[in-house]
């Protein structure tokens, strides 16, 4: 299994209770930005490219504990930047486990082994370590040598000391499937948790724009590397029917709402891809928000796009919408 029964069980809870209150748009992960600043220049990344003055900038532990609180969302993904440069994330990551919320603490693990002493092994935390591949592709990705070897080290570590890791993978167009198949043998070999990968978007102040996936490529490239994946032994930390939907056996909308972005500007609209500007709380970005403008068929930007922050939520609403939603789950996973 490759979510705990509990996270998986509270879930499940969460998002029964807002079918039962006939909620339309709701929130499953908030995607909480502490900082933009980083520690790596990666070619096919955006957020280090904002000024200085910006880099700078970081939320406070109580500015994260309120957006946490307005959201209600029952898991917190903490991306940026490197969560781990900012001097406060220990006593914002204690303030989201007294909350009883599951966090994704997105790393690139050069800190980590140094930062792991700050943090007590529990169920509601997980390194979510930034893995793009076997060691020529990731580093090649990161724009750095030595990393993978870095990030490898410090999985090891947390492992050892009882901390739930996953990997966290985002494919470009020069993935050969069969790398990307023998890299899930290795991080089953490492023993992480389960692997969530993605295909990369286009951020628009990315200095890399050339090998984002376009959709029908995707579908070609996910389908030879997922291909009998359950029979290989990967664990996924994703929803099944989200890999089928990067195989293209299943096709969704984007909910963009499902995965809403708190940062340093704010609640921002209306994903954590795109940049429409920002709302002062959550209700106003819900309010305010011109959701049906945005998606495959919507919006040009969207045109492409297949991430997880967009579609994982809208499969996972799929296995709770209908007996047929949660049958295709169980066939995905069977």
């Amino acid at each position: 299994m490759s979510v705990p029964i509990s996270q998986m069980a509270t879930v499940a809870s969460y998002v029964l209770a807002q079918k039962f209150k006939r909620r339309k748009r709701y929130p499953l992960v908030l995607m909480l930005e502490p900082l933009f600043r980083c520690n790596l220049e990666c070619a096919g990344c955006g957020k280090i490219q904002f000024p200085e003055e910006t880099l700078n900038k970081r939320l406070s532990p109580e500015q994260c504990f309120r957006a946490v609180d307005e959201c209600g969302a029952p898991i917190v993904s903490i991306p940026g930047g490197e969560p781990l440069i900012h001097p406060e994330i220990e006593e914002i990551v204690q303030g989201l486990i007294a909350r009883k919320k599951y966090v994704y603490l997105c790393t690139n693990a050069i800190m980590l082994k140094r930062k792991l002493p700050l943090f007590a092994p529990s169920k509601y935390l997980t390194f979510s370590v930034h893995l793009d591949g076997l060691k020529e592709e990731h580093d090649h990705a990161v724009c750095r040598e030595g990393i993978y070897d870095v990030a490898v080290e410090a999985i090891r570590e947390a492992l050892k000391d009882g901390h739930r890791v996953t990997t966290n993978s985002t494919f470009f167009s020069t993935i050969d499937p069969d790398r990307a198949r023998a890299f899930f043998d290795e991080a089953m070999k490492l023993g992480v948790e389960g692997m969530m990968i993605s295909p990369g978007y286009s951020y628009e102040k990315a200095p890399d724009q050339e090998h984002f996936l376009k959709r029908q490529r995707a579908y070609e490239l996910f389908g030879k590397m997922l291909h009998d994946w359950k029979k290989q032994g990967w664990r996924f930390n994703q929803s099944p029917l989200f890999l089928e939907f990067l195989q293209g056996k299943i096709d969704y909308q984007c909910t963009p709402w499902g995965n809403p972005t708190y940062n340093v500007f704010g609640w921002q609209k209306p994903c954590y891809l795109l940049g429409e500007g920002y709302a002062n709380s959550f209700q106003e970005l819900m309010d305010t928000t011109e959701w049906d403008k945005y998606g495959t068929g919507r919006n040009e930007k969207c045109a492409d796009c297949m991430v997880h922050c967009g579609y994982e939520a809208s499969a996972v609403d799929d296995t709770f919408s209908s007996l047929g939603g949660l049958a295709r789950t169980v066939r995905a996973m069977l």
